[in-house]
């Protein structure tokens, strides 16, 4: 993510992870990259997740979050992106309540915030 970037006007999960950077907070950014049959949101959708667990968005309406969450803040100790699929044939997806007939992968990754180049 470009942390450089003034255009998040359109984007309120993307100015609330630059907001929070801005104070300071590790922020993990987790988008839907794909999805196959009923799934919940749409490729593209993101959930912005600090260091305490306070995020903005959503990625299942609801039914994944909190294992997104306990990611995220794997991703942002580690710093090493992750992969993560969901789906109703995955024991997990049932665990945490993906039930609505669907996959969802995601990738989590961590924001940092780059030094102003002017």
């Amino acid at each position: 993510m470009d942390t450089n970037s003034t255009n998040t006007n359109a984007d309120p999960v993307l100015a609330q992870a630059l907001e929070w950077l801005g104070e300071g907070r590790r922020v993990a950014l987790a988008t839907v990259t794909r999805t196959w049959g009923s799934a919940p949101r749409r490729a593209g959708s993101h959930m912005a997740i600090t260091d305490t667990g306070d995020f903005s968005g959503s990625v299942s309406g609801g039914c994944i979050e909190g294992a997104v969450i306990q990611t995220a803040l794997a991703v942002i100790d580690s710093g090493v992106p992750r992969t993560l699929e969901f789906g109703v044939t995955n024991e997990m997806a049932w665990e945490v309540g993906l039930a609505c007939g669907g996959k969802v992968h995601l990738f989590v990754e961590p924001v940092v915030s780059e030094p102003d180049e002017r």
